[in-house]
């Protein structure tokens, strides 16, 4: 049977290729979920510090959804295609947006459709100069239904989000990275090295504080910025105890390169981490209580 996802670990780097190339590296069920495992494995696998997503073949990262099995999903019912389809999709995307570890797409070709959304899910990415994108579930009756709708306005803002999925149109990598789906652009065969680089200037620095900086942006992009500080303050916080800012302090002050272990979550002081996290979940909930009296207050003192 063949590998629905190739692994390969360089360096810390896990490189993963979604393999199914004669089919354009469609997303079938059973590709998600292999996925969705192999994320479930390198994510606890200290080893690990960064990944690495491409397609296999030289045509196509991924063209989306395996339509003939959503097709199928389709035809028995709403319920069985949110079910089979959509929330498969969504989990998918989702994991990738709040994975704790670094995710590098690295766009060899096609990406459409559900590739595309793989591509605004994940933190980083890389295109090739023969990348493509689109967004065609409109060519089929459909909105996007991995994320799109939501990432792409986010990313690119509301009316160029709305021209894509509203066309269908496909467009260049160069435009891709004007609207920020991608964060560099270079030739084909320099694709791999570059998101390589790019991988090995993020893992060189703590785990830890890596993951603080993913999690913060995860989470609080989408917030009003008090709630956003708020997750910032929290993920500091919980670093303030872990050895890995010790050595980043003396060795700031003290002119020289850090030596972090390469532990995931090393504290040397869990019972400050706890009391951090609690202060600062605790600042948050009388932050929002606050927030939510504001109004009934101010009516009030109007009335006296």
């Amino acid at each position: 049977m063949t590998e629905l996802v190739l692994t390969e670990i360089r360096d810390g780097i896990a490189i993963l290729t979604l393999n199914r190339p004669e089919k354009l590296n469609a997303l079938s069920y059973a590709l998600i979920d292999r996925l969705l495992a192999v994320l479930d494995t390198i994510e606890t696998d200290a080893s690990v510090q960064a990944a690495i997503f491409t397609g296999a073949g030289e045509r196509a990262f991924s063209a989306g959804g395996d339509i003939s099995e959503f097709s199928a999903s389709v035809a028995r019912g709403a319920d069985v295609a949110l079910r089979d389809f959509v929330m498969r999709g969504q989990r998918l995307t989702a994991r990738l947006e709040a994975f704790r570890k670094p995710i590098i797409a690295a766009v060899n070709g096609l990406a459409f459709g559900g590739g595309c959304e793989i591509t605004e899910a994940v933190p980083l990415a890389v295109a090739s100069d023969r990348a493509l994108f689109a967004k065609p579930e409109i060519r089929l009756a459909m909105p996007p239904t991995f994320g799109g709708t939501q990432r792409l306005p986010r990313l690119a803002g509301r009316k160029r989000a709305l021209e894509l999925l509203l066309t269908g149109e496909t467009f260049s990598p160069q435009r891709a990275l004007e609207l920020g789906l991608v964060n560099q652009v270079v030739p084909h065969g320099e694709l791999m090295p570059a998101a390589l680089e790019l991988a090995h200037r993020i893992v060189r620095h703590s785990p830890a504080a890596v993951a603080s900086i993913l999690t913060a942006v995860a989470r609080g992009l989408n917030q009003s910025i008090a709630e956003g500080l708020l997750v910032e303050a929290e993920q500091f916080a919980r670093m303030v105890p872990t050895a890995d800012l010790r050595e980043g302090l003396d060795a700031w002050i003290g002119r020289r390169k850090p030596g972090h272990d390469g532990s995931w979550t090393h504290i040397t002081r869990p019972d400050e981490a706890r009391r951090a996290s609690l202060a600062v979940d605790e600042r948050g909930a009388q932050d929002q209580g606050a927030a939510a009296t504001r109004p009934f207050m101010s009516a009030w003192k109007r009335q006296k």
